[in-house]
Formats: structure tokens, sequence, C-alpha cells
């Protein structure tokens, strides 16, 4: 099996050893400052984007920091991961550069990049199951008919040391730090980073962040079972079982534990995308939701977000934005009536041209039966500038005689 300390403890030593295998490995991804998130938040913000690692997440740290330490027969055997989808790249794209044979368990409903991204990398990918849970029996299984070397997301003391080399980045760089804000799934990151960023300021507060719909850490801290389940953007973190070695190793080093709605994490995801141009995936976006959730918490400190991961389905992060737009006011839906004869839908359109709107979507209904039957609804989805301007769109359509059936 992989490398582990015999009193199963992590320290910073521990984990500025790490530091020092993955260099020239895994990239040292920049740390920059956030204005529009600081005024938005009126904290100061800096941002570390493990987004731009080569498989867009800061699972390659601890995949490779496990990886380099097998020895030879265990690389020889192959290795074996479960995962929803980032520890699976990491895991199979270090295993390729390695020349280790590598076999990872998906859940079924995996994200389609992910999947893809993985098998990119030469893995043999096995779907299995609706949940990491169960994708996890099934790999067990493989391991043992296989005699692999099982490579833990999270419950592993060289994958949490080199996911730990992410606070020693930001801190070098800003010392002066007075919080960090991380995701949480099974505890792998949090924990790692905890360690490090306490022995080095045991001042800075440690934020938690999890998904509303998964509080497994937070509950298995506090000793009580909570439900876990549901569809949410962050599956990245969409965790039902906790490690046990970051729970018992980190769990009292986490200040406050977040729980974010999927609202929360749409807005956070937009504003990166919007204002930072950068693209965050559900499990990276959580510590600014968490910052857009409770501001209070963190007005006038100086914070670190770890933004962990850019893996996004392209679909989805279309909708997000779009909802988005509509969140803002600048994507208006009107329902309006008029006469059915020909010209009506030009001099709609004509009207919405000359207001400065950008037609996106429309429908064109006759059916409507609490319509006259020589009358239409139409249906339109405009881009405007904000909830301003969509009112003097609607307003010029009123005022052509159209009805407003919004």
């Amino acid at each position: 099996m992989t490398v582990m300390t015999k009193d199963e403890t992590l320290t910073l030593a521990d984990i500025r050893a790490a530091h020092d295998r993955i260099q020239g490995h895994v990239v040292r991804t920049p740390m920059r400052y956030a204005p529009h998130l600081t005024r938005l938040t009126e904290a100061e913000v800096w941002v570390k984007y493990e987004n731009l690692q080569y498989t867009s997440s800061f699972k390659e740290r601890g995949a490779y920091n496990t990886l380099c330490q097998l020895s030879d027969a265990e690389k020889a055997r192959g290795v074996i991961a479960m995962s929803a989808g980032n520890h699976a790249q990491g895991v199979a794209y270090h295993a390729m550069r390695l020349g280790i044979p590598a076999t990872i368990v998906m859940p079924v409903h995996a994200p389609i990049v992910k999947v893809e991204q993985t098998r990119s990398y030469g893995a043999r990918v096995v779907l299995h199951g609706e949940t990491v849970d169960a994708a996890k029996q099934k790999a067990m299984e493989i391991q043992q008919a296989d005699n692999l070397v099982f490579l833990h997301p999270f419950d592993q003391l060289t994958v949490m040391a080199g996911q730990g080399t992410v606070a020693l980045e930001m801190l070098e760089e800003h010392p002066d730090l007075d919080d960090l804000i991380i995701p949480i799934g099974g505890g792998g990151l949090i924990s790692g980073n905890a360690i490090a960023a306490k022995a080095i300021t045991p001042d800075i507060r440690i934020t938690g962040v999890e998904a509303a719909l998964y509080p497994s850490f937070k509950a298995a801290r506090a000793g009580i079972d909570a439900p876990c389940g549901g569809a949410t953007l962050a599956e990245g973190i969409a965790v039902k079982a906790v490690g046990q070695l970051p729970l018992k190793l980190a769990g009292h080093l986490i200040d406050e534990i977040i729980e974010v709605e999927e609202g929360f994490i749409e807005q956070a995801i937009c504003h990166y995308a919007n204002y930072e141009r950068t693209v965050a995936e559900g499990a990276g976006a959580t510590p600014l939701a968490a910052m857009l959730k409770a501001p209070e918490r963190f007005k006038g400190r100086k914070i670190g977000l770890i933004l962990c991961g850019g893996n996004i389905d392209t679909r989805i992060l279309s909708e997000v934005l779009m909802r988005g737009m509509e969140r803002d006011g600048r994507l208006a839906v009107f329902r309006i009536s008029g006469e059915d004869r020909p010209g009506v839908l030009a001099k709609i359109t004509g009207i919405i041209g000359e207001m400065g709107g950008n037609i996106q979507h429309v429908v064109h209904d006759r059916l409507e039966l609490d319509l006259p039957v020589k009358c239409v609804e139409y249906e339109f989805s405009i881009e405007t500038r904000g909830p301003e301007h969509s009112q003097e769109i609607l307003n010029a359509l009123l005022a052509a005689g159209f009805q407003n059936r919004t």
C-alpha cells in the first residue's frame, strides 16, 4: 500500500517535504488580488487559482506526492482510485507520466468532461453507482481482485500532505492573511491546509465550506448524523462519509464551517466568470459562496480563497451564466399578446431592437385558451442592460398597444 507514517500524524515538516517532492511536477499556481470581489464583499480578497493546474484541480498535488513514493513493485502492480472527477484526473495524469497503470472508478453520473479527460490520460475508467461511496465499494472489489494499490481521494496521509502545499504557497506570498476559506468534501484539502496554516500562523482563521445538501464534515465533527443527498453543483464535495484521518487530525483546527445553498454557489460561479474572467466549478466556487452568504464574518479582513477546481461541464456553465443574467435583471422574459395578423411580430421585434434589447428566444403561441381566437401570445427572452432597461422596453411595447401577460 501507499506510504504512511506509523503513528498516523501529519506535521508541517511532512507538508514541506511534500512540497519539495512536487516541485517541477505540479504547477505553482498564481495567487492574485481580486478587486471586484473585494468591492463586493468589503474584505481584501486574494484568490489562489488551483483551476490553473494541468488537470484544472488541486488534486494533482496529493496524487503526485503519493504516486512518487510508491515502491517499484507497487508501481508495477498499478493503482486504483475512486472519484467524482478531479482526483480521478490527477491520479490518471501523473500515473501516465510515471508509467503506472491506473484504474479509476467513477459514479455513473460523474460530469462527462471529467470522465473523458480521465480516459484521455490512459486510465481504465469504470462507471459504477450513483455516489462516490458506491464507487468506493466497487473500487475495493477491483483492488482485491487485481492486487492494485489503492489511492484514497482524501483519507490518506500522503494525499493530505500534498494538498497542504496550497497553504504553504499562499502564506509564503502573503503571510499576513487573516483567513483561509476552504471547501470541504471528504476533508483532505482542508486538513492538510489547516495543519500547515496553523503551524505557520497560529492566529489565522480557518473556515470550511460545505454544500448545504452534504453537511457531512460538520455533522461528523459534532458527532451527529445529518441527511446528505440531492443534486448539487458542487459534486466534487458531495461526500456522505468524511475521512477519518482528516477528522481526527484537523477537525479541531477548523474555526467554523459554513453550509452554502445552491443559489450562492451559482452566484459565485457567475462572479468568477464575469468579473475575474476565470472558470470555477461548483466546489471551487464554494469559498466565495460562503462570503456572499455571510459577508459580515469577513468584512475588513484579508481573505485567501482557494479556487480548487475549474472542471465544470460547459452546458452547466452556460445555464448557470444565463440564470445569473436573469437573476441580475439582464435577461428579461416578457409575455405579451397582440393580434394574429401579418406584420405584428415584425413590429414587436422592431420596438425591442430600437430600444436596445437583444432577443435571445421567441415563442409564438396561438393556443392559449384565455385569449381571443384572433390573438396570439408572444414570449420573448431578451438580453438587456438591467432591470430599468427591461422596464423601458416593456413600457414601449405597452405604449404600442400590446398587452402584458407576464
